[in-house]
């Protein structure tokens, strides 16, 4: 059972196995919401935050009407359901939408495509499992179960200690030190962890957390950080082409990007901008890779730094830190910052054409990186195509699956009863088949052409005659036949009825009419 000190501290062990009796004792808001101040009428955002600097704001946020969102759930259900040819293909449209946002309903569904987290899972079936399963690094454990209330602490995910949010954050988390020990654990993993599992179950987090670890930012999170450091460089570089006045007051001041651009890049702007900002920026940064990161932190950096009347108030470098740190609000409203990101002139080639430089001058100045990380992958698309995949790693499967209980198997002598109850059903539909389907009577046609005899009905053939008298018969039946040509026709009185009765007549006389 967890055990509560001076009212913040709590035993390692309830992470892992928390009791059901302790839960009821607490309050239903969680096991430490009171000590976190939160009641019963507290209210929240349609994000979930209950407060804190990232809640929903009519002035940081763009409302979407209804029925756009309706057509475009449309349009992203038909994107996912075909999804590998929208990629090869028609990849300018995915990433047109990605731009305008995707919808909230298919947000997590959309972020595994995204990302190639779906295939990774159907090709590693029951490895999530196994991991989930084993006990961990006791050295690892530690550090993540004192990180894991710093996430998101206003968040109704992760308000109570020891709920499921922190629960599925800490397995997340625990089957990545064992899935890539030689990483092992870097708090800036804790948040992009808890940003997937907002939108999606702990086993596509997980798969949504390596693709973003190996995928998107290689090296972010290993020891040493070096990567981090080599993108700082980059960002700076790229500064000098986008904003010359502002690379020039850093320069001055010899600010080295790793002071202000760290938290930026590791956490993906999660901890920085308001989330509605962060979800179009993940949107974005999920479909065209790591240059959406470069292009947020470049728009920030221009709109603080990049006049002469904002670097009046910054004459040091206390001042310029200090208003990093405090980011205005209207440069990072949703609306205005999706502009911005788009205006920026900064591609995938530009990136990898600086990171080329950068990497001649940290060999020269520092010598060979000491973590050698994977190639850095631009995108979704690019993703796609790097790894062989099936269709069937593609299909949509239910994220919930009710279990239903079976009905007891029946005993022999109950089946054989219900297979003879069902033959004798079939055996009466075809009854009722077979009478139904009688020879109709004939009916005279009301309308009969001129020059056409009226087909008459016949009487019913008399018994077969006697092979002796075979000859007879068939001089009898031709002297009949023109006897019958001879006589004129006969034409028959039209009968009284309504229009709409003999229409019926003459639709229903049409499969014995000769001249139809």
């Amino acid at each position: 059972m967890a055990k509560i000190e001076n009212g913040r501290q709590l035993d390692t062990r309830s992470i892992r196995t928390i009791s059901s009796s302790h839960i009821d004792d607490e309050s239903s808001l969680g096991s430490d919401s009171e000590i976190n101040g939160f009641t019963s009428d507290r209210q929240t955002d349609k994000y979930g935050f209950i407060g804190g600097a990232q809640q929903y704001s009519e002035e940081t946020a763009q409302e979407v009407p209804p029925e756009v969102l309706r057509q475009r759930e449309v349009k992203w259900l038909d994107m996912l359901s075909h999804w590998d040819k929208w990629m090869v293909k028609r990849h300018n449209k995915v990433r047109l939408r990605c731009q305008k946002g995707i919808p909230p309903a298919l947000r997590g569904r959309a972020w595994l495509y995204l990302s190639g987290g779906k295939v990774k899972r159907e090709q590693n079936q029951g490895k999530f499992q196994e991991l989930d399963s084993l006990p961990g690094d006791p050295k690892w454990l530690d550090v993540i179960e004192k990180d894991l209330h710093r996430q998101f602490p206003f968040h109704e995910m992760f308000v109570s200690r020891g709920g499921h949010g922190q629960q599925d954050l800490f397995r997340v988390l625990k089957a990545y030190t064992l899935y890539r020990p030689e990483e092992g654990y870097c708090q800036a993993q804790a948040p992009i962890a808890a940003v997937l599992l907002m939108h999606m179950p702990a086993e596509d987090a997980f798969w949504g957390l390596v693709q973003i670890c190996e995928k998107y930012l290689p090296g972010y999170y290993s020891p040493g950080l070096e990567a981090i450091q080599l993108d700082g460089e980059i960002l700076f570089a790229l500064l000098r082409r986008v904003s010359p006045l502002s690379y020039r007051h850093l320069e001055k001041h010899k600010i080295d990007p790793i002071l202000y651009m760290t938290e930026w890049f590791m956490c993906a702007f999660s901890r920085t901008l308001p989330w509605a900002s962060v979800l179009r920026v993940w949107d974005m940064f999920l479909c065209d890779g790591v240059k959406i990161i470069f292009r947020v932190g470049l728009v920030l950096l221009k709109c603080m730094l990049g006049t002469r009347e904002k670097l009046k108030v910054c004459q040091g470098q206390y001042e310029t830190m200090e208003l990093l740190r405090a980011i205005e609000p209207r440069y990072m409203q949703e609306g205005f910052l999706v502009r911005e990101i788009l205006e920026v002139p900064v591609t995938a080639r530009d990136i990898e054409r600086e990171h080329h430089t950068q990497l001649k001058r940290w060999k020269k100045n520092r010598g060979e990186l000491n973590f050698r990380s994977p190639p850095r992958m631009h995108g979704a698309r690019v993703i796609l195509l790097a790894e062989p995949l099936r269709r069937q790693d593609l299909q949509q499967k239910p994220t919930i699956i009710a279990e239903v209980p079976m009905p007891p198997p029946l005993s022999n002598p109950q089946l054989k009863k219900e297979e003879t109850s069902k033959e004798q059903k079939k055996s009466k539909k075809k009854k009722s088949i077979k009478k139904s389907s009688q020879p109709v009577a004939e009916i005279p046609n009301p309308y009969p052409l001129p020059n056409v005899p009226q087909h008459q009905p016949r009487d019913p053939p008399d018994q077969p005659p006697v092979v002796s008298e075979m000859p007879q018969t068939v001089s009898q039946t031709v002297t009949d036949t023109a006897h019958q040509q001879e006589q004129p026709p006969i034409d028959l009185p039209l009968a009284k009825e309504s229009p709409l009765q003999l229409s019926t007549q003459s639709i229903s006389s049409t499969e014995q009419d000769t001249y139809l």
